[in-house]
């Protein structure tokens, strides 16, 4: 139970600041182009501040900490009679609220989530968002986007910089890989060597070759290191694949061989004398080539004594009566793969990370692009997640890199989405905008307000139904 919460925390934790940077630096974008255009922002907050803001702070008028009032309220009429420069950075308040879900950025004169219509009825001010060119209130409502899939290009930048990039290539998994149940039924066999999906040619394990197989028509396999064999994958098989996922199974994993590194005192393994470098070959008789099969045995055979085929030196050695524990296991530490097979390491300079990064970031986004429509498919509602799904994708113990991975990835997520053309989204405001450039006719502010009030609503419904797909998995599945 310990363990449990430990972890719950943790990713709590880590999703908590993921979304607060990734909202931040959303809202900053908007901000620097307002400021660029010459637009008003009348608040800059990190983190939201319903009845409570920890600190607040207007340059050259007040600093305040842990307050309840609205002092650009109080001051707004005073301020305009001093002709104050609304455009300039001095004009904004900037503050830190108490509730830790991203913050937000309230632009003069547009109509936004907070829904300031009073103001929308006075006649516009050249401050304003909606005195602008409508090509400059464009790129205004893009920048929050574009800062996103920047910020996605720099994180995956800085990692290839500091850690470059170690991976297996799939030609040097000299055991292949082993699939999931859902990718067996449609024909893949444990110790199929990926070569290309759709005509595209696989390299290693990661998120985009990954993703890339799972949404493909057809995938070229090498099987028994001779034969290249042809899959064709159903429509939906992205989805099974991810039901199994769900199910504790991924899609496909390296076929490791057990390999001994040390044994544990007292156990199986130690008693007859296992050594590093040894390599687990058969239980009983039946072959345990990967890892897989030989825990499987061993679940098979716990609390009994078995006899274990292994290699040494090229030798196959063969011990009877070897105990296995009550939990199945042998007492053994297995080797690194990174010493087992094959591995290919780059390394990349402050000038080659740039480009990689912005490689990486645009790959991202195309592919998540691709599976965007499946969404829109029965199958695809089903398997929508909110914060619970996203907070799971992190890892149990703090790691930067790992961390920094997916908060870069969320924030290529968090640009697609909010480019979809729904009202209340960065997208809806951009669909109008671009109608407006088309027919140079904008639409009315109370047409405006009301799809403003639809697209929250929809919002507000994907934000329930999501989660409560979270909450049904969690409790039945």
């Amino acid at each position: 139970m310990i363990l449990l919460a430990s972890t719950f925390w943790i990713k709590t934790f880590e999703l908590l600041l993921a979304l607060s940077i990734l909202v931040v630096f959303h809202e900053f974008g908007h901000y620097f182009f307002a400021r660029v255009f010459g637009v008003w922002v009348e608040k800059f907050y990190m983190f939201f501040n319903y009845k409570l803001t920890l600190l607040k702070w207007k340059p050259g008028k007040y600093l305040k900490w842990f307050s309840t009032g609205d002092e650009m309220g109080a001051m707004e009429e005073g301020e305009e009679v001093k002709n104050e420069n609304k455009s300039s950075w001095r004009a904004t308040e900037y503050g830190i609220g108490w509730i830790p879900l991203g913050g937000y950025c309230a632009i003069s004169g547009m109509i936004d989530e907070s829904m300031n219509t009073e103001a929308m009825k006075k006649p516009a001010k050249p401050w304003e968002f909606r005195s602008k060119p409508a090509w400059q209130r464009l790129l205004i409502m893009l920048g929050g986007v574009l800062f996103n899939l920047l910020l996605a290009m720099i994180i995956y930048a800085g990692i290839v910089y500091a850690v470059g990039e170690q991976f297996v290539k799939f030609s040097d998994a000299t055991e292949g890989m082993e699939y999931c149940d859902s990718a067996h039924k449609v024909g893949f066999v444990d110790g199929d060597i990926p070569l290309t999906a759709d005509g595209e040619e696989l390299g290693y394990l990661n998120a985009d070759d990954l993703q890339t197989m799972l949404s493909a028509r057809e995938v070229k396999v090498l099987r028994n290191h001779k034969d290249t064999v042809t899959i064709n994958l159903p429509k939906d098989f992205i989805f099974q694949a991810n039901e199994d996922a769900q199910n504790g199974q991924q899609f496909m994993a390296y076929r490791l061989p057990v390999v001994v590194s040390q044994t544990q005192p007292g156990m199986g393994g130690e008693k007859i004398g296992l050594q590093d470098g040894d390599r687990m070959m058969a239980i009983n008789g039946v072959p345990t080539p990967s890892y897989t099969e030989f825990t499987a045995e061993l679940e098979k055979n716990k609390g009994k004594n078995v006899t274990l085929n292994y290699q040494r030196g090229g030798k196959t050695i063969t011990v009877a009566d070897v105990p296995i524990d009550g939990n199945g296991k042998l007492g053994i530490l297995l080797t690194d793969p990174t010493k087992i097979f094959k591995t290919t390491v780059v390394h990349y300079n402050i000038l080659q990370s740039i480009p990689r990064g912005i490689e990486m970031g645009w790959t991202k986004m195309v592919n998540y692009v691709k599976q965007l429509k499946l969404i829109f498919t029965p199958e695809g509602a089903q398997s929508l997640g909110g914060f619970g799904t996203i907070g799971s994708i992190f890892p149990a113990t703090w790691n930067w890199v790992d961390f920094w991975n997916i908060t870069a990835f969320i924030s290529v997520i968090l640009a697609v989405m909010n480019v979809l053309p729904i009202p209340a989204l960065d997208g809806g405001h951009v669909m109008f905008l671009l109608y407006e450039i088309i027919t140079r006719r904008q639409p009315s502010v109370k047409f405006l307000e009301r799809a403003q009030y639809v697209g929250m609503i929809l919002l507000l419904a994907l934000l329930v139904y999501a989660n409560a797909n979270d909450i049904y998995r969690f409790l039945f599945k």
